[in-house]
């Protein structure tokens, strides 16, 4: 009766009355209104994500700009273009220049039109001659100059920075460190005709080739005394002879411990001079091919790696590098052949592994050797160029040609560090014993060599990816299929919004609990972890065979469904005896020290903090995730396929395996991916709980450094702009694409799983 007067009811109800149209016409307005709030959603999604890959690609493309160059002025040499040049220089700001010049004369000039400023005579005899020209370490600013009565003169050249009216004055002076008398160091009447100096402030090194097929080697030492402001100098010397007398160049580097003399036939003698009364020849290389000579040698920043300029316009990189007996044997690390004219001169920068190139062609070459990178290479003139010298920020040179001018030039090279090689491929790092891939953005050192190798840092986030989903697939979609299918609905409704629950919790909670408690108790009962994932699933099994045997009136008592909670305190007693098994057998096996015994018999090194304690601990993070998603699909499979295939006469197990699990695969596989995207690019459990060390080592016992953990870490730390800084930025990038690459693929695969299964 109710129902035929609710129809009767709608049958006489006036569909164009006032109520009625007003009702329809804001329906109508509220699903358009939705409509395009919707649509208006989704686009702002879109163009989110593209507005954060353009302004990543923003702050990343500069580093790959190749150098400019610009010239400022050219001007006839300071201090007469009649006199031969020596040597030049320039302070930081690059706004006054040094000319030294045969005359003993140092003239300084201001670098944008080369109006003198002030010159300085060395008050050299009239009969002595400057004869050779050494200047040691750049930052030292120390100068040396070998005379043709075997005495070298040694003094800095110094700049005062001082703002008059809040303008910026430099004020150039010479310094005598070591006493304005020049320092007889070979015979006297023996000229020196080949130098090299270095000086840090207490201690300075002097070795000087006369005629003859010897270098005389001075060390001076200065001590001040604590009663006076007297300053004593010891002198230290020793002769070193050498295989050849066609000497060319002589190098000490700055730390006053190894030398390297270059000879006429193409040769480089290693010396160790750290014991200056007993120098050692380490070895002797043939640094060039027959026919091609040595023009210049010079040491790249730091003194570790030597250039080797030669006639054929080819720059070689040397360095010394360490064999399996803790020896030391010259090595040529990697060359640059794109001069074809012989190399007049080579400088390096200051604080950086970049140098810059000149040869007799007028061609100038930029250079940096840890990426193996040409940055630019430019024809300056067409007259050959006998000197360069940089500013001490690479933002300026001074270039010298044959014909008496010198040309200032502004230098824009960003980031000369940055090459596809030093990302990704494999480096000859300085003072390293092979190529490798390493990532060290940071030192105390000012002379540090960048290592920017992305590489590691990658491997480590596939790595916490791989260990935590190898975790947390097994148990997510095994929980789910049973959820979904098996349980009870009462015991589901209850279990499944406490693991979805559980993906609310922070991660850097999690992290704080993985670092700070379960990777100590880990490390406590290693054993026992082991024993744990064989004996849990193994007591699961055998609880499992164990209830067939039960009686059927026991059994029957228990509603379908709910068997699983009979498993929480198998599960639980199986894990506290895995626990308790471990001390003994640890204690039997493995000496009471299980990392300890793992590191010393079988070479295994074990950090506390490392990839399975984050595969516990990020497999946590990504279980409800995938769960979730892989329960729904799994529940959404309809219930007509399952019940014709039991009506068939397939079992539950044949059912769930061959027609709900095929059905519910898009969603399942969606779900893997979803939480695979999650484990890239998790950042606090990686900080946290591993030793964010970034090595690529696949062992469970080892700690790695994720691309997210290595920009949170840096980031703070970090100038704005510089290499350092675009290069996470970098690494954001690449997180970027890799997540956009998978769920691309995860969807295509998706959508065919549903084209394929749609029809069960």
């Amino acid at each position: 009766m109710n129902s035929i007067d609710t129809v009767a009811d709608v049958l006489d109800h006036d569909f164009n009355s006032t109520s009625a149209r007003n009702y329809r016409k804001w329906r109508h307005i509220k699903d358009v209104a939705t409509r395009y709030l919707m649509a208006l959603g989704g686009v702002s999604v879109i163009l989110a994500i593209v507005l954060i890959a353009f302004y990543l690609l923003y702050v990343v493309i500069p580093m790959f700009k190749s150098a400019e160059i610009e010239q400022i002025a050219t001007y006839s040499t300071p201090g007469g273009s009649e006199t031969e040049t020596l040597y030049v220089a320039m302070e930081e700001q690059r706004e006054v220049g040094v000319r030294i010049n045969n005359l003993g004369q140092v003239v300084f000039f201001n670098t944008v039109d080369g109006v003198i400023r002030s010159t300085v005579d060395l008050g050299l005899a009239d009969d002595v001659s400057i004869t050779a020209v050494s200047s040691g370490d750049q930052t030292e600013r120390m100068i040396g100059l070998g005379l043709s009565d075997g005495r070298v003169m040694f003094f800095q050249h110094n700049y005062a920075v001082s703002f008059p009216d809040d303008v910026r004055l430099i004020t150039p002076s010479i310094l005598y460190p070591f006493g304005s008398e020049p320092i007889q160091v070979n015979e006297v009447g023996d000229n020196v005709t080949h130098l090299s100096v270095q000086y840090d402030s207490e201690e300075a090194t002097i070795v000087a080739h006369g005629a003859d097929s010897t270098v005389k080697l001075l060390n001076l030492i200065k001590e001040e005394s604590m009663l006076s402001d007297e300053i004593e100098i010891t002198r230290e010397e020793s002769l070193i002879t050498l295989d050849t007398d066609d000497v060319i160049a002589l190098r000490i580097d700055i730390e006053q411990r190894e030398m390297y003399v270059a000879d006429g036939l193409g040769n480089i003698y290693y010396y160790d001079i750290s014991n200056k009364s007993e120098p050692r020849l380490v070895q002797k290389v043939k640094a060039v091919d027959d026919g091609i000579k040595i023009t210049v040698i010079e040491f790249l920043a730091g003194g570790i790696s030597i250039l080797v300029g030669d006639t054929s316009g080819q720059i070689a990189q040397w360095f010394p590098v360490r064999d399996d007996d803790n020896n030391y044997t010259l090595q040529k690390i990697r060359t640059f052949n794109k001069q074809e004219a012989p190399i007049t001169a080579i400088a390096p920068e200051y604080s950086r592994k970049g140098f810059v190139a000149v040869d007799e062609s007028g061609e100038m070459g930029i250079y940096h050797t840890t990426a193996h990178r040409t940055v630019l290479l430019e024809q300056i003139n067409d007259y050959a160029l006998n000197s360069i010298t940089l500013a001490p920020r690479a933002n300026a040179a001074l270039l010298q040609n044959d014909k008496g001018m010198l040309q200032f030039w502004h230098l824009r090279n960003e980031h000369p560090e940055i090459s596809w090689q030093s990302i990704w491929g494999k480096v000859w790092y300085e003072s390293r014993d092979k190529p490798e891939y390493i990532w060290q953005s940071s030192s105390a050192s000012s002379d540090f060599e960048p290592k920017f190798s992305l590489t590691p840092l990658a491997y480590g986030t596939f790595k916490a990816a791989f260990y935590a989903m190898m975790f947390a697939i097994p148990l997510a979609i095994l929980g789910a299929m049973f959820t979904a299918y098996f349980m009870a609905p009462k015991m589901r409704q209850v279990v499944k919004p406490t693991i979805e629950i559980m993906e609310a919790l922070p991660t850097v909670i999690l992290g704080f609990l993985a670092g700070l408690w379960l990777a100590p108790f880990v490390e406590q009962h290693l054993p026992g972890m082991f024993i744990m994932l064989c004996f849990v699933p193994l007591s699961i099994l055998l609880a499992a065979a164990g209830w067939e045997f039960v009686p059927e009136n026991i059994r029957h008592k228990v509603p379908e469904g709910w068997e699983a909670a009979l498993l929480i305190p198998v599960i639980i007693i199986a894990v506290a005896i895995s626990i308790q098994l471990s001390a003994p057998i640890e204690n039997i096996f493995f000496g009471g020290n299980t990392p300890l015994w793992l590191s010393t018999e079988m070479g295994i090194t074990y950090d506390q903090r490392n990839s399975m304690v984050v595969g516990f601990a990020m497999g946590f993070a990504v279980i409800p995730t995938i769960f979730s998603i892989s329960e729904d699909a799994i529940y959404s499979v309809p219930k007509q396929l399952t019940t014709g295939s039991l009506a068939l006469g397939a079992t539950s197990w044949q059912t769930m395996v061959r027609v709900i699990i095929l059905t519910a695969s898009p969603g399942i596989f969606s779900a893997v991916m979803i939480g695979l995207g999650r484990a890239v690019g998790e950042t606090m459990i990686v900080v946290m709980a591993t030793g964010n060390t970034a090595i690529m080592d696949m062992s469970i016992f080892e700690g790695f450094r994720a691309l997210s953990a290595n920009i949170a870490v840096e980031m703070p730390e970090t100038e704005v702009d510089s290499t350092h800084y675009r290069i996470l930025f970098l690494g954001a990038l690449v997180l970027f694409a890799v997540t956009f690459f998978f769920n691309t693929i995860a969807e295509v695969v998706r959508q065919r799983l549903r084209t394929k299964y749609s029809s069960l």
